[in-house]
């Protein structure tokens, strides 16, 4: 009797599960239940000598990551624009420039904007009639001597969707826009016009590629196995008996003596040498330490050519803006990503930029966004915020209510989280507004608040 009654009363919990499902929910601002659970678990695996695995296994996620890059939060009218501009390696030219704390765009990556200045948005209207072009520059503040600095490295931005909209009650004038990151550029100088435009004179900076290393060195027949696998020629041995029917056949690309580095022989360096100047070496090497930190972020990066990848790890890391600055400088796709890799190797947790309190560690970040699990996001208030997305975080307070009015993420409702310990802004915390939604809750970090822990003694500075 007992066992049909709570067959009996688990079928009328589904049924209203069922009928709540559609219906919004109150955010729970404690920690899941499975969440205690899992550290329970961890804690037992500590006392029993058994160790932790270095990543994060891979879990069903029922968000659509399509929305975040749709910033959706800016309206559904944005008017689309056409065309591209790109400028010559090393061309000196004149462009007009935005400048964002805190926010070093990346060529590629999306930035969303929405301007209230008077002249900034008179100058976006203008360049809908030329080339669409701007150049967005980062800012940093110090507190020595109350003071700000602009960088000396930038990105040109294209504008590809745009709306200026009028305010019938002020009459202010603002512009809500979509734009990408094309080239970097080195400031050779600064002037601003007389309407406040700050115009500057800029250098293109090209993207160097390395040539093939062993090129001189190797043989004509060794070239064929330096190609991509499906790109070889299908070289088949067959062995076959009097009467003419086949014994064996063998694949020699499978059973391959040579590769790429086997010409590395008639140098006076070893194959690892050249190994690790090789970009298809090192993108396998960056994907092998992604799946390290998180086996989702391998299905985040495919069909990207050297240059792009390096520019996707680059957005993707959440460094502080020296690091990333510096890596934007490097004008070489081989060395860019060398160093990444150093980086990532000796990262394990990111902690509070103004009092090293950890926060999370880099097994808990993972993608709600197609462009990765760090994007810029922009406020009602027009201040961009890069933000990455995490699992968990530890060492940090709520402020203030759920709410999920211009949520960057559709369906989820935000809570400001500041850090226990200084106070300082840390980002967001994001609960789901409806059951169905995977993963009930996540947190999205400033990247401009965090710093890496890094041992900075093995990282590799070029």
């Amino acid at each position: 009797m007992q066992k049909i009654l709570r067959k009996l009363h688990l079928s009328l919990r589904f049924l209203h599960l069922e009928d709540e499902d559609e219906e919004s929910i109150d955010v729970d601002t404690d920690n899941d239940e499975d969440e205690q659970q899992q550290l329970q678990q961890q804690q037992q695996q500590a006392a029993s000598g058994r160790s932790r695995p270095s990543a994060r296994p891979l879990f069903n996620t029922t968000f659509d990551k399509s929305l975040p890059v749709a910033h959706s939060y800016l309206g559904e009218d944005l008017e689309e624009v056409r065309g591209r501009t790109i400028h010559d390696d090393e061309a000196c030219i004149s462009l007009p420039i935005i400048t964002l704390p805190s926010v070093i765009l990346v060529p590629g990556q999306t930035i969303p904007l929405h301007l209230f200045q008077s002249h900034t948005v008179a100058m976006m209207k203008n360049l809908l009639d030329k080339d669409k072009t701007f150049g967005v520059i980062t800012t940093s503040y110090s507190p020595d001597d109350d003071s700000s600095s602009m960088a000396s490295i930038g990105t040109t931005a294209e504008i590809y969707s745009i709306k200026d909209e009028t305010d019938n009650q002020s009459g202010i004038a603002t512009v809500k826009m979509k734009a990408r990151g094309r080239q970097r550029f080195r400031v050779i100088e600064f002037h601003r016009q007389t309407h406040g435009i700050l115009m500057a004179k800029v250098h293109i900076l090209p993207e160097k590629i390395q040539s093939d290393y062993l090129d001189g060195a190797r043989p004509q027949s060794h070239y064929k196995f330096c190609c991509c696998p499906t790109q070889q020629d299908l070289v088949v041995k067959t062995a076959v008996d009097r009467n003419g029917e086949i014994l064996r056949k063998v694949n020699m690309l499978t059973n391959k003596q040579l590769d790429k580095f086997t010409s590395s022989y008639f140098t006076q360096w070893p194959p690892w040498v050249y190994k690790m100047y090789d970009t298809e070496n090192l993108i396998q090497r960056i994907r092998k330490e992604l799946c390290s930190w998180n086996e989702s972020l391998k299905t985040e990066v495919s069909g990207m050519d050297p240059v792009d990848f390096s520019y996707w790890v680059l957005q993707n890391l959440p460094l502080d803006d020296s690091r990333r600055i510096h890596l934007l400088s490097i004008d070489s796709a081989v060395q860019r990503l060398r160093c990444e890799l150093s980086i990532m190797q000796n990262c394990s947790i990111l902690c509070c930029r103004k009092c090293d309190l950890e926060v999370a560690n880099k097994s808990d970040v993972f993608s709600m966004s197609l462009e990765g699990p760090l994007a810029a996001y922009v406020n009602p208030g027009g201040h961009v915020h890069e933000t990455v997305t995490v699992h968990k975080a530890k060492g940090l307070t709520l402020i203030g209510q759920p709410s999920t009015e211009n949520s960057w993420f559709p369906g989820y409702a935000w809570t400001i989280i500041n850090c226990s310990q200084c106070g300082s802004h840390m980002g967001w915390r994001f609960t789901a507004a409806k059951r169905k939604l995977s993963p009930q809750k996540f947190w999205g970090l400033c990247r401009a608040s965090l710093i890496p822990g890094i041992n900075d003694t093995d990282v590799l500075v070029l």
